[in-house]
């Protein structure tokens, strides 16, 4: 008996998960001089106070990054 593949080429679909059972959209903040980062949060706000806060404390602290944790979806078809 001979070993036989089969293959076979599928469509996939990759989308932002917006189901209401959907992980939620965080965002936290890395500071680009130390590594401090911010406990991830739904509210941009939240965030936005913790680099503040940071900035304001560490002077010379001036670059960091957003990240950004969102969900996605993928399907074939």
């Amino acid at each position: 008996m001979s070993a036989r593949s089969v293959i076979r080429y599928e469509q996939w679909t990759l989308s932002p998960d917006r189901e209401p059972d959907a992980e939620p959209v965080t965002f936290s903040m890395e500071c680009a001089v130390c590594g401090q980062r911010s406990h991830a949060s739904v509210d941009f706000g939240d965030v936005q106070d913790w680099t503040l806060r940071h900035a304001g404390r560490r002077p010379t602290h001036h670059t960091y990054r957003e990240i950004v944790q969102r969900p996605w979806r993928a399907w074939r078809g």
